[in-house]
């Protein structure tokens, strides 16, 4: 087996920095707790703030410094949003809190190319991450999720590519001869015994015991440390070494994405909002390709004061204003949805400051998407048609941009009408259009055109008209007070082009057009 683990150092940090938005990575920014600094950002380094200083101090050294403080709930946000993006690669992700993932890796080398290939794919995977990252492979999960909290190396040791196909080493303690399982015992003899410790108490026991690393540790009689310190510790080097199994539970995406964000402050600024709904939008990304399906649809809620939305006389009003953006064809492209909302909030504005965005979508969808061409096509790269469409409705409004929709009415000019373009879950739903058996023009004039009669013979613009097809008769609309009786027939001018042209019936009296031009054909 290859298992990857993946450390985030300073995820905490982080998750504060990115739900504060892209300006908090230029501004000095602390992560705080009992009133002493926990972790600071570049910024705030540059300035002499350092983990451990106190609040006062640190205020006086920099009065513009941001202080935020831990929240396990946002880190917890933050490492499911890692976890997601490592699913693309493979089923088998393992959360372990506060700051580590675990990945089996093993299935995936040959779909995604071998080891370096992969290894090159999951950096631009986590790349969005926006934090340092520490990456290390070993055969044993517990081993991987040590290397890569105490020795991290994400440069994927050649042995590893054997290691993938060699068994663990036998259980009774030893180095194993198989060169990848030694590597990892050796490196593993290397690290800190702090690793075994689950407390700061545990931590300095060991230090006391005079353990200094693991290798110290597996040369103690392990019925006295087992009696010291409890099974646990001998248990996790039997994971690490693999002379023990590891089952691990992997982690299972929710059906439902619903994620709140609170803003540093309110605010009414588009393009403030717009930064802060990118973090969402990113992570529902995530989150949808790591179910393998897309979204068709969303709704980004944003939150407001209570008294800012208040009625003229002082009624409770709406808290809250919901954007639901319906695609056309669903995606997992969060720069698609981005320009979508961009839009959206350029053409209706909010009525009062935001206090905090929701994004939900409740129903992913999960049929294929669209099939890839095997060759690349004329036009392929470009902004695709639908694409196109949503970004005009969200632009515009969901009522500006229509489409055609045949009726059932024999009269043309009631044939057809004007509706909005449907959204996918609509367009999915309903009935495919009737097959069309009769030659008709894409559009129609407005008003049917007289046409002047010679000989018998229609003209237009001082030529006659030669008739090609017809005559198709249409009688209809007496039970509503609009009748007609035409004969339609399908005309040809000099210059080759086709009309759509019709004959009242019965004649009409001398002197008054009995022929009438009401479409043309491209």
């Amino acid at each position: 087996m290859l298992w990857l683990g993946v450390h985030l150092p300073v995820l905490s940090l982080a998750s504060l920095a990115a739900e504060r938005g892209p300006a908090a990575a230029a501004e000095p920014l602390a992560l705080i707790g009992q009133h002493r600094l926990l972790a600071v950002n570049a910024a705030a380094r540059a300035l002499g703030l350092a983990p451990g200083m106190k609040r006062a101090t640190a205020l006086a050294l920099c009065p513009t410094l941001q202080l935020g403080a831990a929240d396990d709930a946002r880190d917890a946000r933050a490492l499911h949003d890692a976890a997601h993006r490592l699913m693309v690669f493979t089923p088998s992700v393992v959360l372990c809190p506060p700051q580590a993932l675990l990945a089996e890796l093993q299935p995936s080398l040959r779909c995604f190319g071998g080891l370096a290939a992969l290894r090159e794919q999951l950096l631009a995977a986590l790349a969005p991450l926006a934090q340092p990252l520490q990456l290390a492979w070993a055969p044993s999960a517990q081993g991987a999720a040590w290397l890569a909290r105490w020795a991290p190396d994400d440069t994927a040791p050649a042995a590893l590519t054997h290691a993938v196909l060699a068994p663990p080493p036998p259980p009774g303690g030893g180095h194993s001869r198989d060169p990848a399982w030694a590597a990892l015992q050796q490196r593993l003899d290397a690290l800190p015994a702090s690793a075994l410790a689950d407390s700061p108490a545990q931590a300095e026991a060991l230090q006391a015991l005079g353990l200094a690393t693991l290798a110290d540790w597996r040369r103690q009689p392990r019925a006295g440390l087992a009696r010291r310190f409890g099974p646990a510790p001998l248990d996790a080097l039997d994971r690490a070494w693999g002379t023990c199994p590891d089952p691990r539970q992997p982690l299972q995406p929710p059906e439902r994405f619903a994620e709140h964000l609170e803003l540093p402050g309110r605010t009414d600024d588009a393009d403030r909002l717009l930064e802060a709904a990118t973090l969402l939008l990113g992570r529902l990304g995530a989150w949808a390709r790591a179910l393998q399906a897309r979204v068709g649809r969303f709704t980004l809620v944003f939150h407001h004061e209570t008294r800012l939305r208040a009625g003229p006389a002082g009624e409770a009003g709406a808290h809250t204003s919901p954007f639901t953006l319906a695609l056309a064809e669903p995606s997992a492209d969060p720069a698609h949805w981005r320009a979508l909302l961009r839009e959206r909030l350029a053409r209706e504005p909010l009525a009062a400051p935001v206090l905090g965005l929701t994004l939900r979508c409740d129903d992913p969808v999960r049929s294929p998407g669209p099939p890839a061409a095997l060759f690349d096509e004329p036009g392929a790269s470009g902004e695709g048609l639908v694409r196109l469409l949503e970004r005009l409705q969200a632009r515009l409004g969901e009522h500006s941009v229509g489409r055609l929709a045949p009726r059932a009415e024999h009269r043309p000019e009631q044939a057809s009408a004007t509706e909005p373009l449907p959204a996918w879950e609509r367009a999915r739903s309903a009935p495919p259009p009737p097959a069309a058996r009769l030659t008709r023009p894409a559009w129609l004039l407005p008003q049917p055109l007289p046409l002047p009669e010679q000989q018998a013979r229609p003209w237009l613009d001082g030529q006659p008209l030669r008739l090609l097809a017809g005559p198709e008769r249409i009688e209809s609309g007496w039970w509503d007070g609009a009748p007609v009786a035409r004969d339609y027939f399908i005309a040809q001018t000099p210059q080759q082009a086709l009309l759509w042209i019709y004959r009242l019936r019965p004649a009409p009296p001398a002197g008054q057009p009995g022929w009438f031009l009401h479409g043309r054909f491209a």
